[in-house]
């Protein structure tokens, strides 16, 4: 459908275009995620039996380049429920990373901050579309109850045809018997 191939390069060249300035400058991005990647790593080794590293660079260059790899299987209409349960879960980081709004006081820098927050919750929105969208298809949800069902059709017919010439057989038998006993 035309809608699709217009709207998919348009919801992925934000994190295409983001990602790359990312992992172009980086440093630019550490001092926000900062906290997030702590608690993150916090929770993490409470349940996990291994540390997780704390190098907030390399947490913010491995989603940097998962928007990028994403975004442009996104754009291109490759994998595209996949690229965009990618990128949902790339936003959620990035945005409580890099729009903390609460945390600021000057109402312009408030403002800005909660606009570009609420601006990530809208294309969070918009990739969940995108991840359940199955073009018309039938969903693999739909497609597996359906073959379920087929089977089960499928396997109750064979049984009565197979009751049917065991009952058919039995009465042979017993005309056979019957002769026989004679």
């Amino acid at each position: 459908m035309l809608v699709r191939r217009i709207a998919r390069p348009l919801l992925a060249s934000s994190f295409v275009y983001g990602g790359i300035d990312t992992l172009r400058n980086p440093q630019s991005r550490v001092p926000g995620a900062a906290p997030v990647v702590d608690q993150i790593a916090a929770k993490a080794d409470q349940q996990l039996p291994v540390q997780l590293p704390r190098d907030v660079e390399q947490y913010v260059k491995v989603n940097a380049g998962a928007q990028v790899a994403a975004g442009s299987l996104l754009a291109l209409g490759r994998l595209p429920r996949l690229s965009a349960l990618v990128l949902s879960a790339s936003l959620v980081p990035t945005t409580l990373a890099g729009h903390r709004f609460w945390e600021h006081d000057d109402p312009k820098e408030r403002f800005g901050q909660t606009a570009h927050f609420v601006k990530n919750l809208s294309m969070l929105g918009g990739l969940l579309i995108a991840a359940v969208d199955t073009e018309g298809k039938p969903s693999v949800g739909y497609r597996a109850r359906r073959a379920a069902s087929r089977a089960a059709d499928s396997t109750e017919k064979s049984l009565e045809r197979a009751q049917k010439r065991a009952a058919k057989a039995q009465r042979k038998a017993e005309k056979q018997y019957k002769k026989g006993s004679r």
